[in-house]
């Protein structure tokens, strides 16, 4: 799996491919039917798989007031794509002069600098300066210039609903993991490196792995029974506090995580911390020991969760 830059020259063992072209944040079910059909249609005539994202998502160029919303990092969304059976990410660097660029000459970028013979999209993918070009753009300029074109309907959950990044960002917020996994087909996870904290946890029988939240959308606040994939690629339990830890003082958000039967240093590692089922909400409690007592329910009601 190799990653390349729309500001880079592609290798000439790529030149050819299929490209997967959308944001995919989340590769949610509806993206990877846009991606399994990319890969499908590269295999069946030999060709390089490519998948397309964009960095930094639109939206932060044209609304950067918006709150943090991402589901996936660059890191993930390259990870899952190879799992999936990709050759190559393509990453769109979005800026002023890509958002500029007239829907033709978008086009023209697919086809000379990247050597595009196919392109695979969502039916409601639009492209271009003010979102001018669409699926029938692509068909028909793209014929022109030697580009077949073609586009995958959404795709449906079991109650006829479209899957879509809102809808998991929507559960997320409302603290419904199982929804949100329902659609993403795997558990909402979060990925970072564990920082230095207050090592208050340790004087209380929980040492935690603590990681800053970065530009990943903020899931509902509360205590989380979660998984944790290890920099090894082992994979353990935990219960995880996610908010500002309304206890202490002052606030500090973060991910806090107790991982089950683990011992050892995490500092300046990446963990990724998947959210199973939210617990409960954040609570401030007047003691301690308060404190301890709901922890130790917590720890015993997420290994519950986690066994089954």
């Amino acid at each position: 799996m190799e990653r390349i830059s729309s500001e880079g020259a592609i290798p000439a063992h790529l030149r050819g491919g299929i490209i997967a072209l959308g944001n995919f944040d989340g590769f949610h079910l509806g993206h990877q039917a846009v991606v399994g059909r990319a890969i499908e249609w590269a295999r069946a005539e030999g060709r390089p798989a490519i998948v397309a994202t964009f960095d930094p998502h639109p939206m932060r160029l044209f609304r950067p007031e918006a709150s943090f919303f991402r589901l996936t990092t660059l890191d993930q969304r390259e990870r899952l794509f190879a799992e999936a059976g990709a050759s190559a990410m393509l990453v769109f660097a979005f800026n002023q002069a890509l958002a500029q660029r007239s829907a033709e000459e978008f086009i023209s970028l697919l086809v000379d600098d990247f050597g595009a013979a196919g392109v695979v999209t969502g039916e409601d993918f639009t492209f271009g300066r003010g979102r001018s070009g669409d699926i029938g753009t692509l068909r028909t300029l793209g014929a022109e210039r030697g580009l077949a074109a073609q586009a995958v309907s959404p795709v449906l959950d079991e109650h006829g609903e479209i899957i879509s990044s809102t809808r998991i960002r929507n559960a997320l917020v409302a603290g419904d993991c199982e929804t949100a996994t329902r659609l993403l087909s795997r558990p909402f996870a979060i990925q970072g490196e564990v920082i230095d904290g207050d090592k208050l946890g340790r004087t209380i029988g929980f040492p935690t792995a603590n990681m800053l939240l970065g530009t990943y959308l903020r899931p509902a606040y509360g205590i989380y029974a979660v998984r944790v994939r290890l920099p090894n690629g082992r994979v353990l339990g935990g219960a995880a506090n996610l908010g500002v830890r309304p206890t202490f003082d002052p606030p500090k958000e973060l991910l806090e995580t107790y991982i089950f039967d683990f011992e050892g240093s995490l500092y300046g590692q990446s963990l990724e911390v998947s959210l199973i089922e939210r617990l409960r909400g954040e609570e401030k409690f007047d003691s301690l020991d308060a404190l301890v007592e709901q922890m130790e329910r917590d720890v015993q009601q997420a290994r519950e969760i986690l066994r089954k």
